[in-house]
């Protein structure tokens, strides 16, 4: 069994605190990401899981057994870093085949001279060569074992590192970024390879990315994390329709998600820019709380919008964003104590918005997210729909 525990991890760099007694469970075969900002702590907890760095207090443990005290290479743990971190000297062939030559062969087998007089040299490499050629077949390398690094694209480089981990038949595979270096094309690809390539082996996969798209469409489950602690753990999915707190749903999704300014008004109903919604929360009257809206959710409101309890406000187009499939359409909130909002739309109903259009905005208010003044999810305790129509996300 490949689980990984992690119970109360905290480490700090000096005064500096990194992690803030982190607990996670991860569970046999499972694709889970870390994902969140630059620097808030996901690399040194893989790092500590592959024994790299040691925690200041807590412990890990890989199938059920605790590894504080065991070495990387004991802890059946597999890193692929990056920047690859391949010998730019070796073949790909003795780039893959490294970490068996080190476990499987003594050191004068490895010695240039002492290595043509040890017995059972030769049969050890030849194991070892069939287990790179099995390795390499898998990831589609064999016609380019005997290239060096440096006659390799990014994406080879990419699964060169990839093989060099799989050779060993490790427990559980960490992965630290390993397509940020990769351009936008490619970066698609490998997310494609890598999903296969989990789902082909059966392995437990702990990656760590600050690509949100990359977490959203390879994982199991997603743990976001902010200043050394896991704000919210759970499938793509809930992280996106259900974000625990005002940070979580700022990340996750693109384009960004709407914050729009709400209050609470009498009997705990929401009221938007002096307009009254169709949600009630339990914050007492007065308070101010924040309306968020996906893009997707945003939509240009037929004919003339009005009545109790409709969703809808208004906005003057500031540009176009064309991605081809699809538009994104930037407003700005004139006179609104609010930033900008983005919409997405299709190519037909951009084209019928002309730039510096008012126009007005409505949106289904069952598909708003409420935060409090601590950026806390609110749960409405009862959601509407809003009474303007609207026109289809689609045309």
């Amino acid at each position: 069994m490949a689980t990984v525990a992690l119970s109360s991890i905290a480490k700090s760099f000096g005064p500096t605190r990194v992690l803030g007694g982190v607990d996670l469970d991860i569970a046999d075969g499972e694709f889970l990401t870390l994902v969140g900002p630059s620097g808030c702590g996901k690399s040194t907890m893989i790092r500590i899981i592959a024994g790299l760095e040691h925690q200041d207090s807590g412990s890990v443990a890989i199938g059920g057994q605790g590894v504080d005290h065991l070495r990387p290479h004991e802890r059946r743990v597999a890193m692929v870093f990056q920047s690859y971190a391949l010998y730019p000297h070796m073949s790909v062939r003795q780039n893959i085949a490294l970490p068996l030559t080190m476990s499987r062969l003594r050191l004068w087998q490895r010695l240039p001279l002492l290595r043509q007089l040890s017995p059972g040299r030769r049969e050890a490499m030849r194991a070892i060569q069939a287990d790179v050629a099995a390795v390499a077949a898998q990831l589609q390398l064999e016609q380019l074992l005997d290239r060096k690094p440096a006659q390799l694209s990014g994406g080879q480089r990419q699964r060169v590192a990839l093989g060099r981990a799989m050779v060993r038949s490790p427990d559980v595979f960490l992965m630290d970024e390993p397509l940020s270096n990769l351009d936008a094309k490619l970066r698609v690809h490998m997310r494609t390879e890598l999903a296969e390539l989990h789902k082909r082996l059966g392995a437990t996969f702990v990656y760590v990315t600050h690509d949100q798209v990359e977490a959203m469409t390879m994982s199991d489950r997603v743990a976001m994390m902010d200043s050394g602690m896991i704000l919210q753990l759970g499938t793509p999915s809930q992280l996106y329709e259900k974000p625990a707190s005002l940070k979580v749903a700022q990340f996750i999704g693109s384009p960004a998600i709407n914050l729009l300014p709400a209050t609470v008004a009498a009997g705990g109903r929401l009221e938007l820019f002096g307009r009254p919604l169709a949600l009630s929360v339990a914050p007492e009257a007065g308070q101010a709380v924040t309306l968020g809206v996906r893009p997707e959710a945003l939509a240009l409101v037929q004919g003339e919008p009005g009545g109790t309890g409709s969703a809808w406000f208004s906005a003057r187009l500031r540009r176009k964003e064309n991605l081809g499939s699809e538009y994104i359409l930037h407003f700005e909130l004139a006179g609104r104590d609010a930033s900008g909002v983005s919409m997405r739309v299709s190519p037909a109903i951009a084209a019928s918005v002309s730039e510096a259009a008012e126009l007005a905005l409505g949106f289904d208010e069952a598909a708003c997210h409420v935060f409090d003044a601590q950026g806390q999810r609110i749960e409405p305790r009862g959601q509407g729909s809003a009474t303007a129509s609207v026109v289809p996300l689609r045309a």
